[in-house]
């Protein structure tokens, strides 16, 4: 298969060609624009937008090719706030914007107010997702994540279970009415940590691998790097956990990761992989300095 650019964002798309011709492109996600830092709490507390633009710059210097702007609950104002921190980063880049909210309220006002590309940060079976979040997608035409979780919000840990929450998702999301194009799966990486988790993310590779055959049309992914090694339990290990685990998934054909930018030696990794797995001459320069 070969990952071609579709109009607009530039985000990969499957196409059956011979697997000799293998082209890998994988987009690098940004997720450090995010509230439970405290900088860019106050930030959005304060309406100061200097620490937003700031975090912008330092992510888009060290390699992003999108950025996730992740507001957090929102207790006061979900809407101004959102929508504060969508035009902040707008001024601030012009690449696309993975809007992270799980607030239909303030979801809806960054997606007004967002210039950018924007791609919706997501959706599940659970029912007030299905009926509030979704819908903004067509509304706004616009690509949206679709979590691989049960309807009660729970991670499914067993890779048949997971085939089976993919297989009810995308038959949610055609009934809506929504072009599959649109749809980007993830099937949630869980912490080292949790009992089942290593387990979990073997099948997390499988599911990456066999979606296209499983729903029988293209299909996008993304992964959050970043929950590897979420928690206290994993302090001091998460960049060589993801180093470890990042060529894994980019081997089974992800799509887009969403990492931590910050974190040096794993957008290195992020790079080799590109070029490993891609169809060009190999540059040193392209990897950066180890």
């Amino acid at each position: 298969m070969i990952r071609e650019e579709i109009s607009g964002i530039g985000l990969p798309r499957l196409t059956k060609r011979p697997r000799a011709v293998t082209l890998f492109i994988m987009l690098i996600v940004a997720d450090n624009l995010n509230i439970v830092n405290r900088s860019i709490e106050r930030a959005v507390s304060n309406r100061d937008p200097e620490p937003i633009r700031e975090m912008i710059r330092r992510v888009v210097q060290a390699g992003a090719m999108a950025v996730d702007v992740n507001s957090g609950p929102l207790p006061r104002n979900p809407g101004k706030q959102f929508a504060f921190m969508v035009e902040t980063a707008c001024e601030a880049t012009s690449l696309p914007l993975f809007l992270d909210t799980g607030n239909p309220v303030a979801l809806e006002a960054g997606l007004a107010v967002c210039r950018n590309r924007a791609v919706i940060n997501g959706f599940s079976l659970e029912p007030f997702k299905l009926e509030h979040i979704l819908p903004l997608a067509e509304k706004f035409e616009v690509d949206i994540i679709g979590y691989l979780l049960r309807s009660d919000g729970h991670v499914p840990m067993a890779e048949d279970e997971m085939m089976t929450v993919a297989v009810t998702l995308f038959e949610a999301f055609v009934k809506a009415g929504l072009d599959p194009a649109r749809l980007i799966i993830d099937p949630v990486v869980a912490p080292v940590t949790w009992d089942g988790g290593m387990g979990h993310n073997r099948g997390v590779i499988s599911v990456i691998r066999h979606l296209p055959e499983l729903l029988g049309v293209p299909v996008k992914t993304i992964a959050g790097l970043s929950n590897l090694a979420s928690g206290p339990a994993a302090m001091g290990q998460k960049e060589i956990l993801e180093c470890a685990y990042l060529p894994m998934l980019a081997e089974a054909g992800l799509d887009m990761v969403l990492m931590n930018l910050c974190r040096e030696k794993t957008v290195q990794i992020a790079g080799a992989c590109g070029m490993l797995c891609g169809g060009k001459v190999f540059s040193w320069a392209e990897i950066g300095p180890t």
